[in-house]
């Protein structure tokens, strides 16, 4: 636990802002609704069961595409998918980089949960210079410390959840040019640009003490197009909240991936992936949080198989861009089966 991958629970002044929240009773951040991690198993079991279940991996190395990143469009908004819950986006000239993994594991730890072959395309060294590091909470899925760490000279803002900057700051970013949010707080990043924090259903934690730093979606603002930046979640009655105060969405980028029904409350099914989608009436959706580690017991490619048929079925417009293909909005939604190898 000494290892630096760790990082740090937020204290002293840190710590006294989170006890601020409303969000923050009982020494721990809450979810808006009652969310009980494990459900109808104990944990002991799901961890049996993970260990002993079936390989989840791909048959052989996925396609990807090679994207000049320092060379994307200017004209309308496009995203980038480095796999699972990892992106970019350029809109407005700025960059935006989510929640980026690319050191080859989702773990802290090179040897286990490893990313399947072909998914590790993009480097640090590829990506232009980062206006925005946007981190929706502190799992190592989607805050890799290695990552991170080549970003800092890279980086001229970071935007996270509440308590996670004092990760940040133990891993050597300055204090002066990390934002922390607590749902619903909106910043104005550059000239129309808006960023706010909104709920999500889920948890947080990097060692054995959960909940000492928030988690988070995020909603992307400009005069023309609405982003819905989803991360973790369960489903629940947040989104149709989140749609009152955000009227429409050109995409919402949603989790389909990891799930189980022994931590449903804390991880959407597929299905619920394109019922979230309807409740916070977006155009497209864009499935994330798959096609790079093996997270829980379905076969790799079970999420975007469900995912797909139920935005068939209730006529969701549905976008599935190989790892690296452009998505650029009101213009190109990609839309191939790819995975059927």
């Amino acid at each position: 636990m000494n290892l630096k991958t760790f990082g740090k629970i937020p204290a002293g002044e840190a710590l006294k802002r989170i006890e601020a929240s409303p969000n923050y009773s009982n020494k721990s951040f809450q979810n808006v609704a009652p969310t009980k991690l494990f459900t109808g198993e104990s944990q002991m079991k799901v961890l049996w069961k993970f260990v002993t279940g079936k390989n989840t991996k791909p048959p052989k190395p996925l396609p990807s595409i090679k994207t000049d990143l320092k060379n994307l469009p200017d004209d309308k908004p496009v995203i980038v998918w480095f796999g699972h819950s990892s992106y970019l986006i350029k809109i407005d000239c700025k960059h935006i980089l989510v929640d980026p993994v690319f050191c080859g594991h989702a773990s802290p730890v090179p040897f286990t949960t490893k990313s399947f072959a072909g998914t590790d395309i993009y480097t640090v060294e590829d990506l232009p210079e980062i206006d925005v590091l946007l981190i929706s909470h502190d799992h190592y899925d989607h805050l890799d410390y290695k990552t991170v760490q080549q970003l800092i000279l890279k980086t001229k803002m970071v935007c996270t959840s509440l308590g996670v900057a004092s990760h940040l700051q133990y891993w050597g970013f300055d204090s002066n040019n990390i934002i922390e949010f607590d749902w619903w707080n909106e910043h104005v990043l550059f000239n129309d640009l808006k960023l706010t924090a909104v709920p999500a259903r889920h948890f947080s934690g990097r060692g054995l003490i959960r909940n000492k730093t928030l988690w988070s979606a995020f909603v992307l603002q400009t005069n023309d197009y609405n982003l819905f930046l989803g991360a973790d979640s369960g489903y629940g009655d947040h989104f149709k909240l989140i749609h009152e105060k955000f009227p429409s969405f050109n995409v919402a980028i949603l989790e389909c991936g990891q799930y189980n029904l022994a931590w449903h409350n804390i991880h959407m099914l597929p299905e619920e992936t394109v019922q979230a989608c309807i409740d916070l009436q977006a155009k497209v959706l864009m499935p994330v949080h798959w096609g790079k580690f093996a997270l829980s017991l379905h076969t790799w490619d079970e999420p975007i198989q469900r995912v797909s048929a139920k935005a068939d079925e209730l006529n969701v417009k549905i976008t599935t861009p190989m790892i690296g293909e452009p998505v650029i909005i009101d213009r190109s939604y990609p839309n191939s089966k790819w995975w059927e190898m």
